[in-house]
């Protein structure tokens, strides 16, 4: 079952940002059941995916404040760049960080970090993408594979429904190859689309980028025909609207039957207009607050035991993978909006008003 969690108050757990990170510790209250206050450092990959500034580093920072008043934060966003990251991680090495919560850039490249920690025998919590080539104290993420399989089963429960499933072909439009999670997910939607559809075009991404999911969709209409494509895999949001930006301008009305994945605010409002047919809900509260519980815990000499192991082809990383969930239109209300995870008043704007209403969204 997916976890479940409580509505906490953006507004506490908002922190200064510079150019390279920022730090902040609480004035008031004790340890919450330690006497160690440790300095936790929390590493992200990116910001052109809405996630990680708007949800990720405030429920984070928030669930720490809430464990431990007295622990510092230390807090950089590598803005899709390795080098960046290292400097950024050994930049908090230096400043006395106990436990390192990592979301790399390049996951298959961050072993020497990983292993500078471990000599200053700092614990490494690796979080949402798998870091591979090294062990290390913990990996929190999703049910990767399951994403993909969740998307692949929207995508042909949809040519199903239009009768288009042999009628042509789809494009498949995959996460960066730097993003181990990329290859879970794909490996997902092929364990279902394969022998199923015909896959026409398939595109690893750089940098998630919607820029570049655009032109690899304006590619695919070009060379496989504009009457050829019948349906579009896409592994995220923010590329799922760079695709839709590239079918309306071949003239495509309605939009093809396309994935997503991160509950965007922008792709909930394309769901209900029926510009995208769905988005997998990861819980992002939920991994944010379990990495921010271990971090506190870790952090304190503490050894929390894991719910399962996850192999990176190195060790076996003690592991909590919490469940996606795949929401279409009809499923809007009964997910994203009851959980609270946006508000009614924030999706229903513009032209999604009308699709809220007939929705039941109010």
């Amino acid at each position: 079952m997916r976890a479940k969690w409580f509505a906490v108050p953006f507004a506490i757990a908002v922190l200064a940002t510079g150019c390279g990170g920022s730090t902040d510790k609480a004035t008031t209250g004790g340890t919450g059941g330690g006497d160690k206050a440790p300095t936790i450092a929390l590493f992200l990959p990116e910001s052109k995916t809405t996630r990680y500034e708007a949800f990720d580093k405030p429920l984070f920072e928030a669930k720490v404040r809430a464990l431990c008043a007295d622990c510092k934060l230390l807090y950089s966003n590598a803005d899709q760049d390795a080098a960046k990251q290292q400097q950024q991680v050994e930049a908090a090495l230096t400043q006395g960080a106990d436990v390192l919560v990592l979301d790399a850039v390049d996951a298959a490249a961050v072993a020497p970090l990983v292993n500078q920690a471990k000599q200053k025998k700092v614990p490494v919590i690796a979080y949402d993408r798998l870091i591979s080539g090294i062990g290390y104290d913990y990996f929190v993420s999703f049910n990767n594979v399951r994403v993909g399989e969740m998307q692949g089963q929207a995508l042909l429960d949809a040519l199903n429904k239009n009768g288009t499933t042999d009628k042509g072909q789809v494009v498949m439009i995959n996460g960066a190859t730097t993003d181990p999670s990329s290859a879970d997910y794909k490996k997902g939607a092929h364990n279902v689309l394969d022998g199923k559809v015909k896959v026409g075009r398939e595109f690893d991404t750089p940098d998630w980028s919607p820029d570049k999911a655009q032109q690899e969709m304006e590619q695919s209409i070009t060379a496989l025909g504009r009457d050829q494509i019948v349906g579009v895999l896409s592994a995220n949001d923010g590329m799922a609207g760079g695709a839709i930006a590239a079918m309306k301008r071949a003239g495509y009305d309605p939009t093809l039957p396309i994935t997503g994945q991160d509950a965007e605010l922008a792709a909930v409002q394309r769901i209900l207009t029926g510009e995208q047919y769905m988005t997998i809900y990861l819980d992002i509260r939920s991994e944010a607050e379990k990495s921010a519980e271990l971090a506190v815990s870790v952090g304190r000499g503490e050894k929390p035991s894991a719910t399962t192991k996850v192999n990176n082809g190195t060790a076996d990383i003690p592991s909590f993978l919490l469940d996606p969930v795949a929401v279409t239109a009809d499923k809007v209300k009964d997910t994203i909006v009851k959980d609270g995870f946006y508000k009614a008043a924030d999706i229903c704007k513009d032209e999604a008003a009308a699709a809220c209403a007939k929705a039941g969204i109010s």
